[in-house]
């Protein structure tokens, strides 16, 4: 028990609402279109916190092997890199994380289809199997992807993409039209800018172990890339309500403007350390769009 908390700080609670946001955003527009139990969705939800805490502890421990995080890590201090907890006290961690991600997801699978033996249910487990492999070779194994700039790719794809429609078809068991692929890569575009506001902050100390898409591009280049990234993800939600039925409780998310506007600010204006609070602001930010576009389209519902 006593070192809880350092296992805590290691799961860097602060960055579950960003894992949330998608799989929020695919379940409400799922109960706007079609009959979803609440089971499921909060199944849903309890998977996707363990494959982020699962991916967060694997980055910690895959950056201490590499050597990438030490004394001079611009960001916040975590059980394992600040020496509280050993390598084989994080391994064993993400072993029982690792455990509780496969009972959650299987659960999840069974509540929803009634079995794990149809097509459906079978694509599922192997599209979960794949996000666990993702989730821990982002900075694990010999060849990390996230040491490619490639992390952007990763976090598009399963934090955009697989999250929204992921949940949207495990709750409603379809995914009605090529529409919902622009809500999708809304949360993959902020998803993409909240890695690159990582790596804007930690620029100077991932060259040379790491490579990012921000040490690629630059400072300057780096922040208009984050602008882009933004900007995308709002032109993409906006989009989709055009593309829909007026209403205008579908444009309840619009209200985060300041917010995104405020990050930006700070993306435009600090680096290194100073940057570190936009960060948790960007991942707040998108979950509560993602929560009011979600409850937007249920509003007819109450």
């Amino acid at each position: 028990m006593a070192k809880l908390k350092y296992y805590l700080k290691s799961m860097r609670l602060r960055t579950l609402p960003l894992s949330l946001a998608g799989v929020l955003l695919g379940s409400l527009l799922a109960v706007a279109d079609y009959k979803v139990r609440g089971i499921v969705v909060l199944l849903v939800c309890l998977t996707t916190v363990c494959l982020q805490i699962l991916s967060n502890l694997s980055n910690e421990l895959g950056d201490v092997l590499h050597g990438t995080d030490n004394a001079d890590r611009q960001g916040p201090q975590y059980g394992l890199n600040s020496g509280n907890l050993t390598v084989r006290q994080m391994k064993g961690c993400i072993g029982a994380v690792l455990v509780l991600c496969c009972i959650s997801g299987i659960a999840m699978i069974w509540v929803s289809f009634g079995t794990l033996l149809q097509l459906e249910p079978v694509c599922l487990i192997m599209l979960g199997a794949a996000a666990i492999i993702a989730a821990m070779r982002y900075t694990l194994g010999r060849n990390p992807y996230g040491y490619r700039a490639l992390g952007d790719l990763y976090v598009f794809i399963f934090f955009g993409l697989v999250s929204v429609l992921g949940a949207y078809f495990v709750c409603a068991h379809t995914v009605s039209g090529w529409l919902l692929l622009l809500p999708a890569s809304t949360i993959g575009f902020f998803s993409m800018g909240v890695l690159n506001t990582n790596n804007i902050r930690d620029m100077a100390t991932d060259a040379p172990n790491r490579i990012t898409v921000a040490v690629k591009l630059g400072l300057h280049n780096a922040r208009i890339y984050q602008t882009v990234l933004i900007f995308m993800g709002w032109a993409c939600m906006t989009a989709f309500c055009l593309m829909r039925i007026a209403d205008w409780r579908h444009w309840l998310w619009a209200v985060t403007l300041p917010l995104f506007a405020a990050h930006l600010r700070g993306v435009w204006t600090h680096t290194e350390r100073a940057l570190d609070k936009y960060l948790p602001m960007l991942v707040m930010s998108s979950f509560i769009f993602a929560l009011l576009a979600g409850l937007g389209f249920c509003a007819y519902l109450i």
